[in-house]
């Protein structure tokens, strides 16, 4: 091995398999940090719901999955319901910011600002599909689940009305029916008819086309004359 002689250069010394083999035991091999594990807990949930739904899969599978001990899952999670919560929280906190990064630059042409900005919910749920299901059938059951979803949804519907309001302001818009009710509407039928073509439920709106009629609704609903 290299040293430094005491006249600033660079020695070699000899080292023994001993100490070569010193030096290897010294070498410890890099563990799992808590984030990695959780994370491979997530992955691992999100991977198995694919295939069945959140009753199918226990904590064993999920810690199976996730290469850790039962007891050590029960350190990251209190249970699988609260994966779930997390996976959903994930993704719709995911799409919440890919939005609030589209309102930061605003598109003038009225046709691209909605679908870019309904693209953002059919591209990031149609990416989470497996969790979109599992997070929409425990909203029956679950009040954590009902209330993360119920304070996004609000969120969301609060700005569809803004920006109602402002194309009624300036002009570009009539004014029909009230634009928070509107917006709601909007917004329902957004979550309804995306879950239904990514879950292919008959009847459905093929996944190839919803994006298409759901920008075609809401142009239409809100730019045009009311009766």
């Amino acid at each position: 091995m290299l040293k430094p002689s005491t006249h600033g250069k660079l020695r070699v010394v000899a080292t023994s398999p001993t100490g070569q083999a010193s030096l290897h035991r010294g070498r410890r091999t890099a563990r799992p940090s808590g984030d990695d594990r959780e994370l491979a807990i997530l992955v691992t949930a999100e991977k198995l719901l694919e295939d069945r739904p959140l009753a199918d899969i226990s904590v064993d599978d999920l810690a199976k999955g996730a290469g850790i001990s039962r007891p050590t899952f029960y350190f990251y999670f209190p249970s699988k319901e609260a994966v779930l919560l997390t996976l959903l929280d994930r993704v719709v906190t995911e799409a919440d910011t890919a939005l609030e990064n589209l309102i930061q630059a605003p598109n003038a042409d009225r046709d691209t600002m909605w679908r870019t900005g309904i693209n953002v919910f059919f591209e990031t749920f149609g990416s989470h599909k497996a969790v979109t299901r599992a997070g929409q059938a425990a909203r029956a059951t679950s009040g954590e689940v009902r209330h993360l979803w119920s304070t996004f949804m609000q969120k969301w519907i609060s700005y569809t009305a803004e920006v109602i309001a402002t194309e009624r302001d300036r002009g570009a818009a009539p004014v029909t029916v009230p634009a928070l009710e509107l917006a709601t509407a909007l917004n329902l039928m957004n979550e309804r008819t995306l879950f239904a073509s990514f879950a292919a439920e008959q009847p459905c709106v093929p996944e190839a086309h919803v994006l298409d009629t759901l920008v075609h609704i809401w142009v239409s609903s809100i730019y045009g004359e009311g009766r």
